[in-house]
């Protein structure tokens, strides 16, 4: 069975109650439970993790190895800072789709550049919730790709 890790960001704890205009009103339980209900439909084993560490999620990037076979990630905050993400995507060399819940291209200046982009295998922005589970379908579509 194929095997998906999904990784939230810091800040991302507080969604609900964090700036809902940007962000929305859903909870990241009520996402994780989304992404669980299409990872069921779609026959693949998915796991999430959230932290507001970057050296948490760069240990579980790494720990992903020869666990998982693709990576959805919202690296929150640190998609515009975060080097050491960036060089631990590319040490694995797992399959990672970057996701983002706002269009972060119409945000702030300093929002609208990834340190990710490059190194991912695609990026999807904008779109809120859907984001997720469009990232976690285009995971499952490069895994399926690889089989054929």
């Amino acid at each position: 069975m194929k095997s998906v890790l999904v990784i939230h960001g810091p800040n991302l704890n507080l969604l609900g109650k964090r700036e809902p205009e940007t962000y929305g009103n859903l909870t990241l339980q009520q996402i994780d439970e989304r992404i669980m209900k299409v990872a069921q439909e779609e026959g693949v084993s998915v796991e999430t993790f959230q932290s507001n560490s970057e050296g948490e999620l760069i240990s579980r990037i790494q720990e992903a190895m020869g666990k998982f076979d693709a990576i959805v990630i919202n690296p929150g905050g640190y998609t515009h800072t975060s080097v050491a993400i960036r060089d631990a995507i590319i040490a694995v060399s797992i399959p990672t789709v970057e996701v983002h819940l706002s269009n972060i291209y119409t945000r702030e200046e300093f929002r609208r550049k990834s340190m990710l982009a490059d190194v991912a295998v695609g990026q999807i922005a904008g779109f809120g919730v859907d984001s997720y589970l469009l990232g976690l379908r285009a995971a499952i579509g490069i895994l399926d790709k690889k089989v054929d």
